[in-house]
């Protein structure tokens, strides 16, 4: 199941923080791919690439047991501190099929999640479950030391927030099984499906764990702070936490439902 529109919109103006995260995931994909080369689009590596992922990616050892990780020997240092690479890596993306579901998946829900926050709440909001998504990882993988790289934690965290202010709107997916074939979905049994999925994948992990290429508990992790912020916000400022279906609509000011004053 593939989002790719919204069929329902909240945007009161341009979602100048979801594109300018999207532009500069997008320009740090071309930065690898001059780096990697047209093998790097298919998920290949080489040394420059490798190295890419080791300077810049979070390794949850180097912060755990960093003594541990320099007695690993690995041949690649990072020019910037263990906890900013938490940051970096929200940027990294191993592959064409990496940076184009994560992007595609920012682009539908992500811009709705912004007007109704505004533009430098979303930006510290994105900022913060992309945090909250990799320390998920660390909790669990504290002694690997396998670069954990992408945009989808964060992300993760902008579906559970849309999860809780708009369940109702209508989405436009593409299902593939057996056909493919394109339908409309309230969001709150696309983004069920998504957060299923991720279960799914955890349950089917168990015992090849370390070698499971997706960081599973960060989408989980990311998921759940995303949804929980938005939850305690709306008990904190006395708003129902699930929104009816009337209630879930465009308001004539971007924030004025994020600030307790919902449309009647």
């Amino acid at each position: 199941m593939i989002p790719f529109s919204d069929s329902t919109t909240h945007q009161q103006g341009r979602p100048v923080v979801n594109i300018a995260l999207i532009t500069l995931n997008v320009l740090v994909f071309l930065y690898s791919f001059a780096i990697g080369g047209f093998g790097f689009l298919g998920g290949g590596s080489n040394t420059g690439i490798v190295d890419f992922y080791f300077s810049w990616g979070f390794i949850p050892l180097k912060l755990s047991g960093p003594e541990a990780f320099r007695a690993l020997g690995i041949p690649f240092a990072s020019p910037v501190p263990t906890l900013a690479t938490i940051f970096s890596a929200m940027f990294m993306h191993g592959g064409l099929l990496h940076i184009g579901s994560n992007m595609v998946y920012l682009w539908v829900f992500g811009d709705n999640v912004e007007a109704r926050m505004g533009h430098a709440r979303y930006l510290l909001f994105y900022l913060f479950v992309g945090v909250i998504a990799t320390l998920s990882h660390w909790f669990f993988f504290q002694n690997s030391h396998t670069p954990l790289i992408g945009a989808s934690g964060a992300i993760s965290g902008v579906l559970g927030a849309y999860l809780m202010l708009f369940p109702h709107n209508r989405v436009k997916v593409v299902i593939i099984f057996f056909l493919i074939t394109a339908a409309t979905l309230p969001a709150m049994y696309v983004l069920g499906f998504y957060m299923l999925l991720q279960l799914f994948q955890l349950v089917s992990s168990i015992g090849i764990s370390e070698q499971v290429s997706v960081a599973i508990w960060a989408h989980i992790g990311g998921f759940i702070a995303g949804a929980a912020i938005v939850a305690i916000y709306k008990l904190l400022t006395k708003q129902p936490i699930w929104p009816s279906r009337y209630n879930d609509r465009p308001s004539s000011s971007p924030t004025k439902f994020w600030r307790g004053r919902p449309l009647d």
